[in-house]
């Protein structure tokens, strides 16, 4: 049996690496943004009220809503979501991640651990990528944010009308919810956006048909005449002037579009009028720092000169670990995403993604790259057995799914520091998982939660009764998760298990966060006329799946600064 199970595993993998392409007859057509245009074709110099850096899961609510009063321009390295399958279609999940070209709309990088993750290059950001689980965050969150809760309601509702959606419960899915309730992760809370302590089943982003809506989506709320967005425009820094030859001035960005031609937009005159960085965890304590915002010694460095020594910068950076086990399935098992959570009162979140294309599974862009693991673990040799192998066995060998735990938090902490003086270049990240006790205890404890579910009644049908949990978590630390060391005894030793197999999620945050980098207003301190407003600006990830939250915040964010704007003019 032994031997059986690795062929099984390695086989599985291959079904990752090498699946066919999926057809790309069923995806959406482009909206009709007026006011969306290549870089390329934007003038040498341009003025705006407002400037927002990066048309992401923030950049694309925040940019709507400050184009009904005001003309903004919303700056996106990326390209355009729309008219790609493997961004817009379900069963493709995992080929936009996969994706390592120059043009991706994802950008591959490793954290100094090791461990492989992603950063959106797209506009809709990280809702272009992800699992499509949309929830939103607890009411004590919203208090410890200084959030006010009817403004925070309306924001949520007003993107959950354009882009989310009630999942299609198949068995898989229900089989891990029943398996929760069963096991005492009560009480059953049913279909439900709240974020609540029990099982649930959540929101998804994508429709009926299986096709993604994403913040780009919440472009069709954009005034036309108010916004215009430049794709394909990367920023290199924001420029500053000094006020009463003190205190820094943002009044400016330096952009270059694809031809690598360099632009320049500049605020227009006018007190209130503002430069917003939504450029996520990893983009936004980049910018600050090309900019001349951050630790003088590391700007130096670098040779940026230094706007404003502001040694947070890039500090309190934490990525969400997640740990899985992969579970082989007797019977055929539908392609699902995370449909269901089951939100424990210890801290771990328990959720699962399943499929019989494990290019569409979960975690594809993880153990599904043979292109970002050591060269010489990825030979030639290796990838043409791995491919006789895989067609040699029945399909029945790719029959199965994952069920994950992911930690709330975290506690431990890490920073970001630039590689160098390229914006296209991805900075250095540490994360330091499972740096604090508590983190690890989560783990371990989400792990013997997800053990209970596999022996459960409710699960049963799905699990081959013949392999024992040590098996199947063997058969996860064999497998290239991650790029850590590994060791022989994670499989009896459960701590070891959570640090050998450690992955992301893609939920990391700080960078820029509230009381440290930037105000609870959300202004970058020591500074004027700038604003940090995305995920960088968190202390912890908001929810179980934070994606909800960023678009709110976007929104909140955009209807609070035209609010204050409206009432400092009244009184002009």
């Amino acid at each position: 049996m032994g031997v059986s199970l690795w062929r099984l595993i390695l086989v599985s993998l291959a079904g990752i690496f090498f699946s066919p392409k999926h057809c790309a007859c069923a995806f959406e057509k482009a909206p009709n943004f007026t006011f969306m245009h290549n870089a390329t074709s934007a003038p040498n110099i341009s003025y705006y009220d407002y400037i927002v850096i990066g048309g992401g899961t923030a950049g694309c609510p925040l940019a709507t809503t400050l184009s009904q009063n005001h003309s903004v321009l919303l700056l996106e390295r990326g390209g355009s979501p729309y008219g790609n399958p493997n961004i817009t279609n379900l069963a493709a999940f995992g080929a936009a991640l996969s994706d390592t070209s120059p043009t991706s709309p994802s950008q591959r990088f490793i954290s100094q651990e090791g461990v492989i993750n992603s950063r959106a290059r797209v506009l809709g950001g990280g809702s272009c990528l992800n699992a499509g689980f949309y929830t939103r965050a607890s009411p004590l969150y919203v208090t410890e944010a200084g959030w006010d809760g009817r403004l925070v309601n309306e924001s949520y509702q007003w993107v959950e009308r354009v882009v989310t959606f009630e999942p299609l419960m198949r068995q898989w899915q229900s089989a891990v919810r029943d398996g929760l309730l069963e096991i005492g992760v009560l009480p059953y809370n049913g279909f439900t956006y709240d974020h609540i302590i029990g099982t649930k089943v959540g929101g998804t982003i994508f429709d009926q048909q299986g096709h993604r809506h994403t913040a780009a989506d919440l472009l069709e709320y954009a005034n036309p005449n108010g916004i215009t967005l430049l794709l394909h425009a990367t920023v290199h820094r924001i420029l500053f002037r000094n006020k009463g030859g003190s205190r820094p001035v943002a009044c400016g960005v330096i952009f270059r579009d694809a031809s690598g031609a360099e632009h320049r937009a500049y605020l227009k005159q006018g007190s209130r009028n503002e430069i917003i960085v939504s450029a996520g965890a990893l983009g936004s304590p980049q910018i600050l720092m090309l900019s001349g915002i951050g630790a003088a010694h590391h700007l130096r460095e670098h040779n940026i000169n230094v706007v404003l020594d502001q040694p947070l910068v890039g500090q309190g950076m934490s990525d969400n670990p997640m740990n899985a086990i992969f579970v082989p399935s007797p019977i055929p098992v539908e392609v699902s995403l995370i449909e269901v959570v089951g939100i424990t009162n210890f801290g771990s979140y328990i959720e699962a993604a399943s499929g019989e294309n494990f290019a569409a599974g979960m975690f594809s862009p993880k153990i599904g790259q043979f292109s970002k693991v050591p060269p010489k673990q990825r030979t030639q040799e290796a990838l043409a057995k791995a491919i006789k192998m895989m067609e040699s066995l029945d399909q029945a060998a790719f029959r199965g799914g994952f069920i994950l735990e992911k930690i709330m938090g975290p506690i431990s902490t890490g920073y970001l520091e630039l590689r160098n003086s390229d914006p296209n270049e991805n900075p250095l990240v540490t994360f330091n998982y499972f740096q604090e006790p508590r983190d690890l205890e989560r783990c371990v404890q989400g792990m013997r939660t997800i053990e209970k579910i596999l022996e459960s009644k409710a699960f049963s049908p799905f699990r081959y009764q013949n392999m024992p949990l040590s098996v199947l978590l063997n058969m996860t630390t064999s497998s290239p998760v991650n790029l850590l060391p590994k060791h022989t005894n994670a499989s009896t030793t459960l701590e070891q298990f959570c640090r050998d197999t450690v992955m992301t999620i893609w939920h990391y945050h700080g960078g820029c966060q509230v009381g440290r980098v930037v105000d609870r207003d959300y202004k970058v301190l020591g500074v004027d006329a700038l604003r940090v407003i995305d995920g960088s600006t968190f202390n912890y990830s908001p929810g179980t799946n934070p994606q909800a939250t960023v678009m709110m915040l976007g929104r909140y964010m955009g209807v609070k600064i035209l609010r204050e704007r409206l009432a400092g003019d009244e009184k002009d």
